[in-house]
């Protein structure tokens, strides 16, 4: 474990879970919350929901953009560092989003929302990486995860309670406090994990070979690939939630829980599952029941929706098998893409992030909205996902074992990376 530079007390792994949770909980804080809010936004505004709809998009594509960013700098400038200036900028932007009277400056700010909100998620498991290895730093990422699961249930109940109670600019109000105690508490907690030692040169030139290492690397596109497919396939749920909460199974604003509890649930159980079977089951086994899971719960929605109609609890049970299998294989997943580079885990964080975010921003700009009016088309997106996210997993597997044995067979499910 590193030595802490700056003389904080480095917390227990209890501690920096909950911590780098917290930090997690502002992408899901920032999207979910204010989904219920599409159409008081649409009205107050005098837009279009479409055009509420992008304000999404604008958000997930600064994201994506900005997350090449977060990993490059804290390589270079200490994790610490970053964390408290993104939590500043972000704090700032939501006091923008607030106070916007017209869509255009609702975009701008949510763009700016975007280039900061990424920080928490990419950092985070760079300091992961830094003080612990192997098992350890699998049971506290799942344990983060765990903790993170907590955001996206009840974000969107709590939005459609604020906004049923008060408006939709309360929403992001609470959500400046949030980001500003979170601020001083990093301020006052949070270690620096990366030695000036250790650090890697901030340059256009390093970073222009780093990024060109990493997305030039056909295991890196394979194995994030499969991890941004997997995720995209609840992603496209979310995206499309005010439609199919609100159109298709006739729900209010303040009945987001019904998609987003057992999306959650099976997101923290899964998490929990990775957790107790680290170290337990070879990576290929855990993959092996995630897989089953995802497809599953992909195949059984189509079939649902090729017969009946959009129904409670039907209609949203397939969530929770979903991203059950998605959280069980996302722990070991994200370790496996880390370690293709090890001198520049920040940069590789970044760069995983980003295929994971720029494909939800083409998700909740294009796929979505082209799909949200019919619940049989979402069912068919989500499996498509899923068996893209399987197939890109099972490629990464060959390629990895065609260049360690060319000359042997090998079971993809059973073997270890």
């Amino acid at each position: 474990m590193q030595t802490n530079p700056k003389a904080i007390p480095f917390p227990t792994s209890n501690m920096l879970a909950i911590m780098l949770a917290g930090l997690a909980m502002l992408g899901p804080f920032s999207v979910d919350t204010y989904l219920p809010a599409f159409p008081a936004i649409e009205a107050s505004l005098g837009t279009s929901l479409i055009h509420v709809q992008q304000t999404l998009t604008a958000y997930m594509f600064s994201f994506a953009i900005m997350i090449l960013w977060h990993g490059s700098l804290s390589d270079a400038f200490g994790r610490r560092n970053i964390v408290l200036m993104s939590l500043a900028v972000f704090a700032v932007a939501t006091l923008g989003c607030a106070a916007s009277h017209t869509v255009e400056y609702l975009w701008a700010f949510r763009m700016l929302q975007g280039l900061s909100a990424g920080a928490g998620v990419v950092v985070g498991r760079a300091i992961i990486r830094d003080t612990y290895s192997d098992v350890p730093a699998a049971r506290l990422l799942s344990l983060v995860t765990m903790i993170f699961a907590i955001a996206p249930a009840i974000a969107p109940i709590f939005g459609g309670w604020i906004v049923k109670l008060y408006d939709w600019r309360t929403i992001f109000l609470t959500l400046f406090v949030y980001t500003a105690l979170l601020l001083w508490y990093c301020y006052k907690k949070l270690p620096e994990t990366l030695p000036v030692e250790k650090r890697t040169p901030f340059n256009p030139q390093f970073l222009a070979s780093s990024y060109k290492q990493v997305f030039r690397s056909p295991l890196f596109q394979l194995k994030a690939g499969a991890i941004a497919f997997n995720f995209a396939g609840l992603f496209l749920y979310v995206a499309a939630a005010p439609v199919f909460i609100t159109k298709h199974l006739g729900l209010g604003p303040d009945q987001f829980a019904w998609q987003f509890i057992p999306a959650v649930g099976g997101i923290f159980l899964g998490a929990l599952t990775a957790n107790r079977l680290a170290g337990k089951l070879s990576v290929g086994k855990i993959m092996f029941i995630g897989y089953v899971l995802l497809i599953g719960a992909s195949l059984v929605n189509v079939l649902y929706h090729l017969f009946y109609p959009p129904a409670i609890p039907w209609s949203v049970m397939p969530l929770f098998f979903y991203t059950l299998g998605m959280s069980l294989v996302a722990p070991s997943l994200t370790l496996l893409v880390m370690d293709l580079f090890p001198n520049i885990r920040g940069t590789v964080a970044s760069c995983q992030s980003f295929t994971q975010t720029m494909l939800g921003a083409v998700v909740a700009g294009v796929v979505a909205p082209f799909l949200m009016h019919s619940v049989l088309w979402l069912a068919l997106g989500q499996l498509a996902f899923a068996v893209i996210g399987l197939c890109l997993w099972l490629g990464g597997r060959a390629y990895h074992y065609a260049q360690l044995a060319p000359d042997k067979v090998i079971n993809a499910w059973e073997t270890i990376d």
